[in-house]
Formats: C-alpha cells, structure tokens, sequence
C-alpha cells in the first residue's frame, strides 16, 4: 500500500531527519545546504521515484503557472492530439494545463471560462462550440486583458489570435481532385454555417466549382450539425434528389463515415457510384473499407502552435497573429473512380 501512495517532500524529510524548507532546498543544490546533503536527499528522492507536484507549487509561491484548455470534445483523436501538443509545449515551458470540455454547449463553454478565470489561469486556449453565435464571453477574457488564443473553430480575428488549418486552400484542392478523377456532379456536407470553418471549407468547394466552370447547385450543399445522426440525414437528402451526386466532400470524419454508412444502406458502391472525401483525417480512416481519403490535419502541431503563441502573450507579447497550419489530402480508395 505505501508504494502506491505518491511520495511526498514530507516522507523524504522524515527519513532524512530534516524539515520540508531544508529537503526542498537540498534538491536544488541551494548554497545554504551542504554538499553531502544535497547529494543524498537527491538519490533519496530518486529511489523512492519523487516527483515535484508543479500546480502545488505555483500555489505555495502564490504565482500560478497554470494554463487553460477548452475544447469541444476529448473523444475525436483531432482534439486528442492537439491536447497532446499543447500540453508537451506547456509542459517544456513550466506550465500546469488544465483541460475542459464544452461538449458542444454554449453555456459549458461560458461555464468553463468563469471556472478557468477563478482559477486564476495566466491564459487561456479555447476552441468555439458549435451552438456558440455570441462571443459576449470570449470578449470578457480581452477586456480583462487575459491572454487568449483560439483555434480550429475561431471567431473576430480582429480580436484575438488564431491558430487555424487552411480551409479554403484545402477544400478547394480536395474538390479539384474529385473533379480529376472522374467526379462531375460533387456535394458538400457541412457543419453549421455560423462556424468559420464551415463558411471556409464551404467556400474552397464552391470556388473549385467556379474554377472548372461547373454550375452550384445549391441543393448539393447540404450544412446542418457536425454530428454522425446529422450527417446521415444530409446524406440521404443528397441521395433523395432527382440527380443524386456522384461525389461527397464532408467537412469532417464523422459526417464521413456518416455519409459511408448511408451510400452503404443503399447498395451504392464507394467510390464507383459515390466517391467521398473526409476531413481530419481520424485515424480509423485507414481502417474503414474502402479506406477513406481525406484531408489531414496537422493537429499535434497546431497544438505546439497555439500554446507557444499563448506563452509569448503571457510574457508580454500584445500583437494580434493569425496562424494557418498547412494540410495535406491524403489519397486512398474512396476517392477514386475506376472503370468496370
């Protein structure tokens, strides 16, 4: 039962015969303590696998290094591995994350910002929820001179730095791509048109249309929830039309593999009858038969992206900056027509 416990600076103070002050300065090479001590409350800290506690810390210096995350999920490995960047950049850099979750609700996202704000966070990252149309509360952070960076779901750049894929460029590249490979009649399911990044990706599929002088229909454009349920209800609408398309641009994997499993039910094949092309790349994209193509993100490094430039607010930095990670569409089976 002891070994489970987490070793404390007061278990190695007991056993070294000294007061906590003494053991915590010994472990830093303090001047005020002696070599010979140092040396041995270092390899006793060692053998019993000690580890300083950095949010208790920051509360008995009275100087939090604490950052805040607000994310809309934690289950999609998009938000995971961004999670994964901004907390290994954190970390390098001497700071505590403490990560909530909006689940997809305006007021959670309202919630978690008071909480993070009690909390006395140094700043704050945050991705927008899909039902969040009014910025009240991400303006509140600014006015109280919080530093604040959004990411992928942004709003008022005006305002506040982003750090966001590109959007447009990469819808626009994935349709033209369709369009090479034996797509002519191409649709696109999105998210609410509120969300800059639907508005982007939608306009990247639009203007790769206009490029090869190909009629919108505005029938093909089907925008309603990133959600799968939602996403099978956009796809068999688009199915349901006169002239169904022959092609699916979804603006992420879930409406993805929503879009799959609908063209499935009605004993299409993917992609001689319907080509589809996902976004984030998730990485079951590779496990789905016909494996799916798809828009990949480079997520890890938006998080380093995002908390790095979170960092440089904190120490000062007052400039307002847009980042735009580059993607890449990574081409499998579901994207390319062949003849039979």
């Amino acid at each position: 039962m002891a070994e489970s416990r987490r070793t404390s600076l007061k278990d190695l103070a007991q056993i070294l015969g000294v007061s906590i002050p003494t053991v915590s300065r010994a472990l830093k090479n303090s001047p005020e303590i002696s070599r010979e001590l140092c040396i041995k409350a270092q390899k006793l800290a060692k053998e019993m696998n000690y580890h300083p506690n950095p949010f208790a810390m920051s509360l008995r210096k009275n100087t939090p290094r604490t950052i805040g995350v607000i994310v809309p999920d934690i289950v999609t490995h998009f938000f995971a591995s961004i999670l994964s960047g901004i907390e290994d950049t954190a970390i390098a850099n001497g700071y505590f994350v403490i990560i909530t979750t909006s689940h997809e609700s305006y007021d959670h996202e309202k919630r978690n910002i008071e909480n993070l704000v009690n909390m006395h966070v140094e700043g704050i990252i945050g991705c927008l929820s899909q039902e969040t149309t009014d910025y009240a509360h991400w303006l509140s952070l600014d006015d109280m001179n919080m530093p604040l960076v959004l990411f992928d779901r942004v709003c008022m750049p005006d305002r506040f730095s982003t750090v966001v894929a590109d959007g447009v460029y990469s819808a626009q590249m994935a349709t033209q791509h369709l369009l090479d490979h034996g797509s002519k009649r191409i649709a696109f399911i999105g998210g609410a048109n509120h969300l800059d990044i639907v508005r982007k990706r939608k306009h990247g599929y639009l203007e790769a249309l206009r490029e090869n002088k190909i009629p919108i229909e505005k029938d093909l454009v089907v925008c309603r929830k990133i959600d799968f349920e939602e996403g099978k209800i956009a796809t068999e609408i688009l199915l349901s039309l006169p002239e169904p398309p022959d092609a699916i641009l979804a603006m992420n994997d879930t409406l993805a593999f929503a879009a799959m499993e609908v063209i499935r039910n009605h004993n299409l094949r993917i992609p001689q009858d319907i080509a589809l092309i996902g976004y984030t790349d998730e990485q079951h994209a590779n496990y789905v038969v016909p494996r799916l193509s798809a828009v990949s993100h480079q997520t890890y490094k938006m998080g380093e992206a995002a908390c790095q430039m979170l960092i440089d607010k904190i120490k000062g930095d007052k400039k307002i900056r847009q980042i735009i990670i580059p993607t890449c569409l990574q081409v499998r089976e579901s994207s390319i027509k062949r003849k039979d």
